[in-house]
């Protein structure tokens, strides 16, 4: 398993990394919380944003496919589209330093400070597998812990990708879960009580 200097990273990591491994052979196809996407496109989606920040990083190669135009499809194993992708980003963020200045994101504003980037890849992560573990039926990783930790990254970052990575704010209606986790995916644009049609 690949750890960063960033424990944020590394549970947002284990989230996806766990949401994956735990994906049944017959539910690759499954229709997920991103409106259009299954999956295995989430998957794909997911792999690729964090090639992205690993390239913004280092100046490295990005994904081989547009994040946002993900193929739904897989060619082999899964952990082999997100192992690499995941070592590519843990191994760029340790090049940065807490409390650093201004680091390049794939993302706008393309430059914010340390926290906040590492904040971002790791709201990436711990979000899409959330996607992926309510997609499937299975129990998922995203903690009101932490949600609580990611929200200053999507303080940062929603609005501006508001209409493109992010929906509307979603409300929620009374007496729905509002624990962290569900104020964070309900800001972010998503239903927290999203369940996956049935079988």
């Amino acid at each position: 398993m690949t750890t960063t200097r960033w424990e944020l990273l590394d549970q947002a990591y284990g989230a996806l990394r766990e949401a994956v491994a735990g994906v049944p052979a017959d539910r690759w196809d499954r229709p997920t919380p991103c409106a259009q996407w299954n999956v295995t496109q989430v998957l794909r989606h997911a792999a690729g944003d964090q090639l992205a920040y690993a390239a913004r990083l280092t100046g490295g190669p990005g994904p081989a496919e547009d994040p946002f135009a993900p193929s739904a499809t897989l060619a082999g194993p899964p952990e082999a589209l997100l192992d690499p992708a995941l070592a590519a980003a843990a191994a760029a963020f340790a090049g940065v330093t807490p409390g650093e200045g201004e680091v390049a994101v794939p993302l706008p504003p393309f430059s914010v400070p340390a926290g906040t980037a590492v904040g971002a890849a790791a709201l990436d992560a711990a979000v899409h597998a959330w996607d992926i573990a309510v997609a499937t039926g299975r129990p998922h990783a995203l903690t009101d812990t932490l949600a609580a930790s990611l929200r200053p990254a999507a303080d940062a970052l929603a609005e501006p990708l508001r209409g493109f990575a992010y929906g509307p704010v979603f409300t929620l209606p009374p007496g729905a879960d509002d624990g962290a986790a569900a104020r964070l995916l309900a800001f972010l644009g998503r239903d927290p009580g999203w369940s996956a049609p049935a079988v």
